[in-house]
């Protein structure tokens, strides 16, 4: 998901991928952790979008 993609979510939007990215980082991390990923950049792609969402839910917050 891409910034400009997240800018144009709303709150409560935010929220719900948050949750949704999360869960689906701890699946990814269990998955490899018992066997390899095809993809493991996936792990990354996914933690970043995490960090992505949570910096502008943070930034919201703010104003």
């Amino acid at each position: 998901m891409k910034q400009s993609e997240v800018k144009e979510l709303s709150v409560e939007d935010l929220k719900n991928k948050l949750a949704e990215y999360k869960k689906q980082y701890g699946d990814l991390k269990l998955a490899h952790s018992v066997t390899p990923l095809e993809n493991p950049l996936q792990i990354r792609k996914t933690r970043r979008t995490v960090a992505r969402l949570a910096t502008e839910l943070t930034k919201r917050d703010n104003q």
